[in-house]
């Protein structure tokens, strides 16, 4: 799997988040009772969010987690950044510490052409682009 639980935690309450009307936020209890996930960990993810500039938080009793910018402005890899290196920089499959063009491994150039596609498509998605008809965040 390319992406970690993290990752697609992650990318489930940005999306509910999105999904908020006029921006307005939501405490992290909510959003973890909503999607049906752990709390304190989904309260990490999203606190890690807020420190890469993903998600505001806002403090006090109507305080709580919103997106930083217009769901058109967010991009799928900005979301699992702070948690998925892939998006980052692809490592080396074999674990080398230097692997490049210039320096590459036996798989570099087959690892290469299979991440390459899976990480544009990261880069190239907006948080828009999977909004439905579906609330993820009944």
């Amino acid at each position: 799997m390319l992406i970690s639980k993290t990752d697609q935690y992650a990318l489930r309450a940005v999306l509910c988040l999105a999904q908020q009307p006029a921006g307005l936020p939501l405490g992290a209890a909510h959003v973890a009772h909503r999607l049906g996930l752990p709390g304190n960990y989904l309260s990490k993810i999203l606190h890690s969010l807020a420190r890469a500039g993903v998600l505001v938080s806002e403090r006090g009793p109507r305080g709580g987690f919103r997106l930083a910018r217009p769901p058109e402005e967010l991009w799928l890899a900005e979301v699992i950044a702070p948690f998925n290196s892939l998006v980052q920089q692809r490592s080396c499959l074999l674990g080398r510490g230097e692997c490049s063009d210039d320096s590459p491994c036996r798989v570099h150039e087959h690892w290469r052409a299979a991440s390459d596609p899976v990480i544009e498509f990261f880069k190239q998605t907006a948080i828009a682009d999977l909004l439905g008809e579906v609330d993820l965040c009944e």
